[in-house]
């Protein structure tokens, strides 16, 4: 167990807004540092409120915002906390409704209500797959070290596999394949509604049915197979089953790069598939026909017949199978800063949607520096640098050095004052790092350096507002 001191308690909400169902999740944590190594972290956290999971409100070929924002003050109510008692908040917006043409509308419209929300992306494949990797099946595999792991997050419009060992996420992939692209009258076969992609998929199985029109079950077969045989294709890191014909590139909208010297991944599953496939193979029974109204139930009967999938399911159970990716969302997106952090503006947070523009290493050069700040200079509401430097806390003189090459690299580049820069760092440096790049102060730049943050390949940070000089930061394009 790990020894923790100064624990803070702070509350965390993540919203997941899916192609079938949304819900909401509430947790408490200690922000503290371990007596040992001195980092900040969340520790010890507990689930306070789990909002019944509800159908995503559409409207026609939309979100439904009025029914949203309806929804998560219901939920808030119903937890008894207020938006200003947020440490950090999340919205991810997945599968279909990622696809609706406000969901970027959607993700601002619960950045206006939870005020400190951190993630308001939709369509991010890379991250979804990745939260759900930890809200499911992080637990076994740090237990199972020793195990690379598979994790088939199978929803209502995508399936998001992130593929792991030891607990850390190492490939990820999002495929279209989920149990919402064709929607049925509830209790029969009776379309209702086809996606984008169901249609592409009817037409190249050679079923010609639309809205109205009930599928026959050799029609529901040979869409469950082919479901099949894309599943097995991302086990097996099979990319020549999507790359050969024109269904398989659109089904592919992140490809899983498994990594070349691997061993046979255990599979793991969540999602609403995932939680019917467990239940099922644990002898539960599951709802009648079309419940749900897709093929849902249909999907998670298939994937139970095929051996190749479920021969792990004897021995590993996620805990949290439904609700993986709100799990993952709201206990384990939020990276905390380190307390020496470099903020000599503090109203200048928070800052969304940052792009990280490069990852150095802590000896780059005055040239490297230049090209980054240059880059840096394109997106005109800011930007963000990584420097790494492998774990290991730099020599002082080394700090110096860098903070007199960035020094220069500022002067040349001459940002406009209010322009932020955020430098993100692994190490306990910030604060001294900062004061070298801007001569203690008397540098006009708004620079901002976050310190004791764990490197993350991901595009994009968002950073909260700052907590007992603690800052809460989130990544999101995760690849």
């Amino acid at each position: 167990m790990q020894a923790i001191t100064g624990g803070v308690p702070v509350l965390l909400l993540g919203l997941d807004f899916g192609s079938t169902t949304s819900s909401a999740l509430i947790a408490q944590a200690s922000l503290s540092s371990h007596c040992v190594t001195g980092r900040m972290a969340l520790n010890e956290p507990q689930v306070l409120f789990r909002g019944d999971p509800v159908f995503t409100p559409f409207k026609d070929e939309t979100i439904d915002e009025t029914a949203v924002r309806e929804l998560i003050g219901t939920w808030l109510r119903q937890a008894g906390v207020q938006p200003q008692q947020l440490f950090s908040g999340g919205v991810i917006i997945t599968g279909l409704a990622a696809r609706r043409h406000n969901a970027q509308a959607l993700a601002q419209l619960v950045g206006q209500l939870i005020g400190n929300a951190l993630v308001t992306r939709a369509d991010d494949g890379g991250l979804e797959s990745w939260l759900a990797f930890m809200g499911s099946c992080s637990p076994l595999s740090r237990f199972h070290d020793q195990q690379p792991m598979l994790n088939l997050d199978i929803g209502g419009g995508t399936t998001n596999a992130a593929w792991g060992l030891a607990g850390n996420v190492q490939a990820t992939g999002c495929h279209f394949i989920g149990a919402r692209h064709v929607q049925f009258q509830p209790g029969t076969y009776q379309l209702t509604e086809i996606s984008e992609f169901g249609q592409a998929l009817l037409r190249f199985l050679g079923i010609t049915k639309r809205p109205g029109q009930s599928l026959a079950p050799v029609e529901r077969e040979a869409m469950l197979g082919w479901y099949i045989d894309a599943l097995l294709a991302i086990v097996d890191g099979d990319q020549g089953f999507f790359a050969s014909h024109a269904l398989g590139r659109l089904t592919e909208q992140l490809p899983l790069q498994l990594p070349e010297s691997r061993r046979a991944a255990a599979l793991t599953f969540s999602g609403g598939v995932g939680e019917l496939l467990y239940r099922h193979l644990q002898g539960e029974p599951l709802p009648d026909t079309t419940h749900y109204g897709d093929l849902g139930i249909d999907l998670a009967l298939a994937i139970a017949r095929q051996p190749r999938l479920v021969q792990d399911t004897t021995w590993l159970v996620p805990e949290n199978r439904g609700r993986a990716t709100v799990y993952g969302l709201t206990l384990h997106n939020t990276e905390i800063s380190g307390s020496t952090l470099f903020l000599p503006q503090p109203d200048a947070l928070p800052l969304k949607d940052l792009p990280i523009v490069a990852r150095l290493p802590i000896d780059a050069s005055e040239r490297q520096l230049g090209d980054a700040l240059s880059l840096a200079l394109g997106s005109h509401e800011g930007a963000c640098v990584q420097v790494l430097d492998g774990g290991q806390t730099p020599r002082l003189e080394a700090v110096r050095q860098l903070g007199a090459r960035l020094s220069q690299a500022l002067a040349v580049a001459a940002p406009p004052p209010q322009w932020p820069l955020v430098l993100l760092l692994e190490s306990n440096i910030g604060k001294a790092l900062g004061n070298y790049a801007t001569n203690w102060g008397r540098n006009a730049c708004n620079l901002i350096v976050i310190d004791e943050v764990r490197e993350r390949s991901a595009h994009f940070i968002n950073l909260g507002k700052p907590h007992q000089h603690i800052v809460p930061v989130a990544f999101y394009g995760v690849h």
